[in-house]
């Protein structure tokens, strides 16, 4: 059995109901996501403060650490426990976090809804990422993909305002869906998820609600993702960083349509998926 980290578990609710008034003046009662503070302490050395829905808090923290490249390896990790009451999550380490003081003192504000941040160079460590160039996706397993997202229960669904984050298998089964008020948070809790169960993602697709930005796909590959898809489009810094790595980004993949931009090698299309109609394919 892989090692774990000793971890509280602090659910919360997800949604707050509030009254608002129509364009005719009437009263009803609608959900709106939460969004609570959540300030991380390492060894009590206050680190950063996310704001964040709060479904998975445990699992962003540990995805944070790791996608910061802050710690190495998850054995480095004692116990993770959140209190919601002082909104705070503590971190104890075996060690602590070698020159944290010059590890994070240069911070990057990314395009992150809720101004994400990463701390040191963007590019460092890109050119030392691999991604799997044998990994296949195949046309029907995208549609089974966007289609399972697009029917998935969800705070979205309910009350809108989050982005999604879901890890596929390659053969489009979802494995773990994360919401949060940005996509960076659900990108990081996924991360944590993966590490704490030891899931390879060398054969696994990523899906995104958000836009592929350079800091989706920097941690996209240092996930070891050979896919990553998005309803939204990319930016012209996500598609450079995708070539750099030779990732897969899909994008624009609403029904049967995408736009493959990059890794287009791994694609394999079946045109007669085309003639079936959308709710068959």
């Amino acid at each position: 059995m892989s090692y774990r980290p000793e971890f509280t578990s602090t659910p919360v609710k997800l949604t707050y109901d509030v009254n608002a008034v129509n364009e005719s003046t009437q009263v009803s009662t609608i959900a709106i996501p939460a969004e609570r503070p959540l300030t991380v302490y390492v060894d009590n050395r206050e680190l950063v403060t996310l704001m964040t829905l709060g479904a998975a808090p445990e699992a962003l923290t540990l995805g944070y650490l790791r996608n910061q490249r802050l710690v190495q390896a998850i054995e480095e990790i004692i116990s993770i426990h959140v209190d919601w009451d002082k909104h705070a999550v503590s971190v104890t380490t075996r060690g602590g976090i070698a020159n944290i003081e010059a590890r994070t003192a240069k911070r990057v504000v990314t395009t992150g809804c809720g101004q994400g941040t990463m701390f040191g160079g963007l590019m460092d460590e890109v050119d030392t990422i691999i991604l799997s160039p044998d990994a296949r996706l195949k046309q029907s397993t995208l549609y089974k993909i966007v289609n399972k997202i697009r029917t998935q229960d969800s705070v979205y669904a309910k009350a809108g305002s989050v982005h999604g984050c879901g890890l596929f298998s390659a053969d489009g089964e979802l494995l773990y869906f994360i919401e949060d008020v940005g996509r960076h948070n659900a990108v990081d809790a996924i991360a944590g998820i993966m590490w704490l169960e030891n899931i390879n993602g060398a054969d696994k697709v990523f899906y995104t609600t958000g836009r592929l930005t350079s800091e989706m796909v920097i941690k996209g590959a240092q996930m070891g993702m050979p896919f990553l898809i998005s309803r939204s489009g990319t930016t012209q810094m996500g598609h450079f960083v995708a070539e750099k790595v030779n990732m897969t980004l899909l994008a624009r993949c609403t029904g049967k349509h995408f736009l493959l931009i990059s890794g287009k090698e791994r694609m394999v299309y079946e045109p007669e998926l085309l003639d079936i109609p959308l709710n068959v394919a």
